[in-house]
């Protein structure tokens, strides 16, 4: 008998700004397959998202549009909550940070911190908008690189060079919300004492949990932790968790015109969503979040704010008396056909967009399970290895299973499966299968139990070619016998379907209903189906016509275009120049001989580089723009040459390569070129 766990499982809370996307689809859908096994594990397991409502962007998004914070948010929810369904993402409850349990949660959490001596009040210098008249968070100034001069970088880290710095030190900054000079204020604001933390987050991050069933847990991947042993030796920073009025967000309490930071109240709203959960189906919400509770906490979370959930969580739960979490899951981003997601291409996909083009969300479900692994690894959707994959594997594999054999009972037996079989020898080698995919399942290893199970289904297919059921229905006295292997292949396709059910829920609810079987258990891999009268078969699936394809990439690009607002609307022009100091660059063209990755960077890619006279060695910060940088190899790109050498972690950069940029992340960064015939060395200009 397998000892029952208790386990809250989360995964990050989409802001409340946008639509959501299939990079966060891809999330969503790693958890659901992984609360879904625990499920059919006979585990008591939960599952709670809610949306991220709190902030500048979502105040000035709803000042934009005329409505209030609290009506953006809720309209946003609902159509992250139709998302979700979409997609078959089997929430227990999808909440709002936005709501009376995480302002009360949130409070509780602080003034433990505050009893606690780890909150400090100190007066900082910002920058303020003269226009707006509110203080800028650093991701709302603009200006050039302290560093490296780049134009139009955040206030927190310069997307060319990788340097980070405070938005105080940018030059020629600019408001990104109205344009304006900001100008220096001073404010009193609230620090969480992070560093007092370092002792505790050192043990914890390279620590374990002993699981409810004996399993030792560790906290942390590998590929984590050794992120975080580099941040926590670097020395850790007190951590401002408050910000000024105006603001929409909770008020912190006894500090009048203060508020809460988002990152701060956004992972309370994880333990917000479960309360309502359990103030609604009568759950004790204390025995699972009391220090030295047996219960399991785990996170599901993208790798760009680890940061936030292995040293800000764990550090805020434990010194304010609760427990710390069991396990934080990172994964890597989705990029499409080898770039990061393109409005231009129609390759930034909506998951509405998908749903209203008529794709199946198994389909995507499938896809992007055979690609996830339990490490920190960006993967691609490939279109046409999504649609050839499908096909093959789960079509022509899998679902032909069925279709082969259930006729024949259907028409030939009354719908009756034979009593007994003798060809117990490949049902026995799926049945055997079942230990080894569990552990895949539970490591979050999804591509290898799908490629297990696909071979699996080669081998069903193998019997099916070998006994030919077909040429047994023509053929006199071979009744029994057609009846006989019609009843293994459909006991193996029940075996399979099981085994793909955290993957295809509502294709196993089709299985589950054609067979009149009561929903698959992991347990049920040990029992077959004999001597019962099942239903006709339905079909279950059909192939990914191209064609959708094509309508889903031409949606993205109208539905983009429809609501894109102008690329620059609040970036004003640089200061004016002369011609003698444009003469001052120096524009070259050069050839890339070689791009690489760089070990311990996530923003910059190596490139080696042709300038005709000399060959350099570059670094750009533009790794998350180019996913393959090996296709890079040979094309032409412009160079500011007679930019001075800079030092960096990694080596000396001897240059710039230009890119163009829009006003934010999401518009991309895309390398300049040459027409054919310019050589390495041309100057431009």
């Amino acid at each position: 008998m397998t000892t029952q766990r208790k386990i809250l499982v989360t995964s990050a809370l989409p802001y409340a700004n946008g639509a959501i996307h299939l990079g966060h689809m891809l999330e969503q859908i790693q958890t659901d397959i992984w609360v879904r096994f625990q499920k059919m594990r006979g585990h008591q397991c939960y599952y709670v998202c809610a949306d991220d409502t709190h902030g500048a962007p979502v105040m000035l998004a709803a000042e934009k549009q005329g409505v209030t914070p609290e009506a953006l948010v809720e309209s946003v929810r609902e159509m992250h909550m139709a998302d979700s369904r979409g997609f078959l993402i089997g929430h227990d409850n999808y909440y709002s940070t936005n709501s009376p349990e995480n302002k009360q949660l949130a409070e509780q959490v602080y003034r433990a911190l505050k009893a606690d001596g780890k909150i400090a009040s100190r007066t900082i210098e910002q920058l303020f908008d003269p226009e707006k008249q509110m203080f800028l968070p650093d991701r709302f100034v603009k200006g050039e690189c302290p560093k490296c001069s780049a134009k139009d970088q955040y206030g927190d880290n310069c997307e060319v060079c990788g340097a980070t710095y405070n938005p105080t030190e940018l030059k020629n900054p600019y408001s990104a919300v109205s344009g304006a000079k900001p100008v220096l204020k001073t404010s009193e604001h609230y620090f969480f004492r992070l560093g007092e933390c370092a002792d505790f987050l050192k043990d914890w991050t390279s620590g374990s949990t002993a699981r409810q069933d004996g399993v030792v847990q560790p906290h942390l991947q590998p590929e984590s932790l050794n992120k975080m042993n580099e941040w926590i030796e670097g020395g850790l920073q007190d951590w401002d968790i408050s910000r000024d009025a105006p603001y929409f967000g909770f008020e912190i309490p006894d500090a009048p015109g203060k508020y809460f930071y988002v990152w701060l109240d956004a992972p309370i709203g994880y333990m917000a969503s479960f309360k309502n959960l359990c103030d609604r189906d009568g759950l004790d919400f204390d025995a699972w979040f009391a220090r030295g509770s047996d219960t399991e906490m785990y996170h599901f979370i993208g790798k760009d704010i680890l940061y936030f959930h292995a040293l800000f969580w764990p550090a805020m739960l434990n010194f304010s008396g609760l427990r710390a979490p069991t396990g934080v899951f990172a994964h890597g981003f989705l990029t499409v056909d080898g770039q990061k997601m393109s409005k231009s291409r129609g390759t930034f996909i909506t998951a509405k967009s998908y749903l209203d083009c008529g794709l199946d969300p198994e389909w995507m479900r499938y896809y992007i399970a055979a690609k996830l692994n339990g490490r920190i690894e960006d993967i691609d959707l490939n279109l046409n290895d999504f649609v050839a994959r499908v096909n093959s594997d789960l079509v022509g594999k899998f679902v032909n299973i069925a279709s082969r054999s259930a006729g024949f009972i259907t028409k030939r037996f009354g719908g009756e499966l034979a009593a007994s079989v003798s060809d117990l020898d490949i049902l026995k080698r799926l049945q055997d299968a079942a230990p080894e995919l569990a552990e895949a399942y539970e490591s979050r290893e999804y591509a290898r139990a799908l490629r297990d199970i696909m071979a699996l289904a080669d081998l069903v297919n193998a019997y099916v070619d070998a006994n030919k059921p077909w040429e047994l229905a023509r053929q006199e006295g071979m009744e029994a016998r057609l009846q006989e292997v019609s009843t293994v292949l459909l006991n193996a396709f029940r075996l399979l379907t099981l085994y793909l059910k955290p993957v295809l829920p509502r294709l196993a609810e089709g299985v589950e209903a054609f067979l009149g079987i009561d929903p698959l258990a992991w347990s049920d891999a040990q029992t077959l189906l004999l001597g019962k009268r099942i239903n006709a078969y339905q079909h279950l699936m059909q192939r990914i016509d191209p064609v959708l394809i094509d309508k889903l990439i031409e949606a993205n690009k109208q539905s983009i275009q429809a609501a894109a607002e102008p690329s620059a609307s609040h970036e004003p022009l640089a200061e004016t120049i002369t011609i003698d100091d444009f003469a001052k660059i120096d524009l070259r063209v050069g050839k890339v001989l070689a791009c690489d990755f760089i070990e311990g960077s996530d923003k910059l890619l190596q490139f080696t580089v042709d300038l005709g006279f000399e060959t350099r060695t570059i670094f750009s910060g533009i790794r998350k723009a180019y996913a393959d940088p090996a296709a890079l190899v040979g094309r032409n790109v412009i160079v500011v040459a007679n930019l001075a050498p800079r030092k960096m972690r990694f080596g000396v950069s001897s240059g710039m390569i230009v890119c163009a940029s829009g006003q934010d992340d999401s518009q991309g960064l895309f390398l300049l070129d040459t027409d054919e015939g310019a050589l390495p060395g041309m100057r431009i200009g």
